[in-house]
Formats: C-alpha cells, structure tokens, sequence
C-alpha cells in the first residue's frame, strides 16, 4: 500500500470555490490500475488560510507512480494552474508508505 498527500493552502473565502473544482470534477481515478480510495479533506481553518489534503491510497507505490507517469495523470492535471489564485503557494506532496494498519 502506498498513501499519496497533496496540501493546500485555500485563502480565506476561496473555500467554496475549491471544493466545488474538486467536487465537480471528472475523476478517472477508479479506471487506474493499482487504484484503491481517495479522499478531500478539509482541515483546520488558520488565520490566512484553511487547510485541505487530497489523500489518495494506492495498491503499491509503483501503481502510484505510473499513474504520474500516464495519460490520465496528465489530463486529470491539464488546468492545475488555473486553480492558483485559490490557494497560497503550491500544493505540498507527502508520500507514505505504512508501518501498521489495525481496522475496527
């Protein structure tokens, strides 16, 4: 398993408009290979930002990896640069590898 993290910055009143560009948009990440869960999470509100994380869990790394390498990474990408004046910097990348999984 291989746990993929983006972190954004949303600027204060940009929130609504940043979740709808992710809510609303066309997602091919279920036809990808090694593919398994994401989720957009919303995290704490500071006071010149409110934090969200795009957390994506896939089957290895090297399923994560191609899929940066593939067509599909590239148009799931294509406008990436039009969202910028919704966040603060560029989205921060934390890659994981798990230690221990317990489940309830």
């Amino acid at each position: 398993m291989f746990i993929a993290m983006n972190r954004f910055r949303v600027m204060p009143g940009a929130e609504a408009d940043f979740e709808e560009l992710w809510l609303s948009r066309d997602s091919k990440l279920s036809t990808v290979p090694g593919f398994v869960e994401f989720h957009l999470l919303r995290g704490p509100r500071k006071e010149d930002h409110t934090l969200y994380a795009s957390h994506t869990i896939w089957a290895s790394r090297e399923a994560f990896e191609d899929w940066t390498k593939s067509e599909a990474f590239r148009m799931a990408h294509r406008s990436a640069g039009g969202t910028r004046p919704l966040y603060l910097g560029h989205p921060e990348f934390e890659g994981f590898e798990p230690i221990q999984t317990l489940k309830g």
